[in-house]
This record gives C-alpha cells, sequence and structure tokens, in this order.
C-alpha cells in the first residue's frame, strides 16, 4: 500500500506569536518552526498501517520555500519513506493547495491519502475535502480510529454529540483528528537514515494549476486582553447584567 502524507510547515504551538505592526501577518524571526500537528498524527498513523501490514511507502508532500525541506526530514526520520517538496514563495490558499495536491496525487497513485484536519496556523479546515471532491474519492474526516483490511476501510470518526463509524473502499482520503495516536519520536538512526532518503523538489509553476488565491485576508490582530470580572449581588442584579450590558437575554 502507497500512502501519501501532505505536511504543513506551522510556528511551534508553545511559541510567542507576534502580529506585525500593519496587521499583515505575524512576525517570524525567532520562531521556532514545526510539522503541524495534526500532520504528525498523520505520519504517525501511515507508519502504523505501514508496519502491521508488514510493508508499503509512505510519502510525504509539502507545499513551500525550500526551508520546508526541515520538517519533511523530521517525517523521514520519524520512518516515512520518501518526500516531495513542491516549492512555491507566495502564499496560498486551501483551494489552491488542493489543486497542487490533486496533481502530486495523481502522479502519484496513492491507494491512502492522510492529512491533519486542520492547520493550526490558520485553523481552515478545507484542504481534505476539497481534496477528496476533486478526486472523486470517498473521506472520512476527524477521524479518532482507521482500521484497514483487505481494501477496505473502517473509520470511527469525532462528531458532535458522540461518535460516527463509517466503511468505504480504497483509495480515500482521511483527516486524522487528535485522539487517533500519539507520535512517535525521531531516533537516532531514523535521523542518520533521513539524510540519504529521496527528497524530491518541484517547481509549483510545472504543474500547470491555477495559484491565485480566491481569499484575501486583510488583517491580522491580536486577541484583545481578557477583562477581570466582578461579584453579582444577586439573581436580580444577574438577570438585569446578562440583559443590559451582555445582552444575551
Amino acid at each position: 500500500m502507497k500512502i501519501l502524507v501532505p505536511i504543513k510547515r506551522v510556528p511551534d504551538p508553545a511559541t510567542a506569536i507576534r502580529i506585525l505592526p500593519d496587521g499583515s501577518g505575524i512576525a517570524t524571526d525567532n520562531i521556532k518552526w514545526v510539522i503541524n500537528p495534526f500532520d504528525e498524527i498523520a505520519i504517525e498513523e501511515a507508519l502504523r498501517i505501514k508496519e502491521k501490514q508488514g510493508g508499503g511507502e509512505v510519502v510525504l508532500v509539502s507545499i513551500g520555500q525550500s526551508t520546508w525541506q526541515e520538517q519533511l526530514r523530521t517525517g523521514l526520520a520519524m520512518g516515512a519513506d520518501r518526500a516531495i517538496l513542491v516549492k512555491n514563495d507566495a502564499p496560498l490558499d486551501a483551494l489552491a493547495i488542493a489543486r497542487i495536491l490533486v496533481k502530486v496525487a495523481s502522479n502519484e497513485n496513492p491507494d491512502l491519502i492522510l492529512l491533519g484536519k486542520q492547520a493550526i496556523d490558520d485553523d481552515s479546515n478545507q484542504v481534505a475535502q476539497t481534496l477528496a471532491e476533486m478526486l472523486g474519492l470517498p473521506q472520512a474526516t476527524f477521524a479518532s480510529k482507521v482500521e484497514i483490511a483487505d481494501k477496505k476501510v473502517t473509520v470511527v470518526r469525532e462528531v458532535d454529540g458522540g461518535l460516527e463509524t463509517i466503511g468505504f473502499s480504497l483509495p480515500a482520503v482521511i483527516s486524522t483528528d487528535l485522539r487517533l495516536n500519539e507520535p512517535r519520536y525521531a531516533s537516532l538512526p531514523g535521523i542518520m537514515k533521513a539524510r540519504k532518503k529521496e527528497l524530491k523538489e518541484i517547481p509549483a509553476e510545472s504543474l500547470g494549476v491555477d495559484l491565485a488565491p480566491k481569499l484575501k485576508i486583510k488583517s491580522m490582530a491580536a486577541p484583545p486582553k481578557r477583562q477581570g470580572g466582578r461579584k453579582i449581588g444577586s439573581i436580580q442584579e444577574l438577570i438585569q447584567v446578562m440583559h443590559t450590558e451582555a445582552k444575551i437575554i
């Protein structure tokens, strides 16, 4: 089985994010970059599927600048077999990313595409669904359990108020949720082996897809500081505050 795992480079969740003075984006100096945590879960699940089946290939793909090689090498050190970097310097929206991944998937012809349900920087939660629609493949989002047997997939997915179990045949697209697994750490032998594994670079413009963004971020702003609370003397006063100040009743 060949499994394609798209990954994204994002700021470390522990990094303090600063907004640029003009609100055009975030300050990238002194930021530590990591694999999107949901994508890291996808890598781990792909490796577990490969190990359970006793063979196969896990292929990573990322879309960005040359510096994104670092995160691909981390995924290779975890155990992925090879990686593809689609080089592009300009920011891309979810639709353009999905279009690129359609081209990569068409060239690779994977049995399964596993990716995180969303990236923690923009929280769009759009690429997996758009990719599945463009490829005409069955999909399961927010997966908390994945079982594969004889080209049949059973996925337990998290929905509002509980769990839903669905089944379909491969090939397919699955997006991963937090409770699916606990990603492994890259071992020292894995890090050494990763240096020799294939990492292919492809110019984004060579794929012949429309990369013009359809979504524009007008401005960014830090969330307002939380205000201190106050004590309410009675139920009647609470109702009055909820009605006149909070305006929720």
